[in-house]
């Protein structure tokens, strides 16, 4: 019984992920990232500010929609005019769809006029399974303090196609609007949609 015991424990740890689950309402996992412009940037440089972390992935269709449409840059231009740090984030590994080059990603912003405050790039995919990043687009909000307030969905309509955007409630949107007016988020998780994040070997 005992080797028993002892066999299962030891296969339940190789099964185990490498890192924890974010937790709402704990602090955010930290990270450190190089930026399409070549800068390491880390979370906790931007403590004291209200901070969106959204995973993308440009040959994705369900990114497409929201950007092809102009919902994503109206909401990334909106968060910054309230003094949010938006930041794109890019786990895509090379030779995967989605994958971009710095310069590449500078070339991207400037096609879609998209408005994060930084793009980040994420080839081996720390970052992303850090945040247990599964889709793209997969949301998250991080308070002043530092904490999870949010992680989910872009909003309610989990499907490509852009006429789902109408009428389609956004849960960021919801979430920032909630920290603005100085309220609890009210919804604080949801399901996230989307293409998978495009991660290469875990090695």
């Amino acid at each position: 019984m005992t080797r028993f015991l002892l066999v299962f424990t030891a296969a339940a740890a190789l099964a185990a992920p490498a890192v924890a689950a974010p937790v709402l309402g704990q602090p955010a996992p930290a990270f450190q990232a190089v930026d399409a412009s070549g800068k390491t940037r880390s979370l906790s440089e931007f403590r004291g500010k209200t901070v969106v972390l959204e995973w993308t992935n440009n040959g994705c269709p369900y990114v497409q929609k929201h950007y092809n449409a102009g919902a994503m840059q109206r909401l990334q231009g909106q968060a910054a005019k309230d003094g949010v740090v938006w930041l794109a984030v890019i786990s895509s590994a090379p030779g995967m769809q989605g994958h971009l080059t710095g310069t590449q990603a500078m070339q991207w912003k400037t096609k879609e006029k998209a408005a994060p405050a930084e793009v980040l790039l994420d080839p081996a995919g720390t970052m992303g399974r850090a945040y247990d990043a599964k889709t793209t687009p997969h949301m998250y909000v991080v308070d002043k303090t530092g904490k999870l307030i949010y992680m989910g969905g872009i909003d309610d309509k989990p499907s490509s196609d852009p006429e789902s955007l109408k009428g389609a409630t956004n849960y960021v949107a919801a979430a920032l609007a909630d920290v603005k007016a100085g309220r609890p988020v009210a919804q604080a998780a949801t399901r996230p949609y989307g293409c998978s994040v495009k991660y290469g070997s875990a090695d």
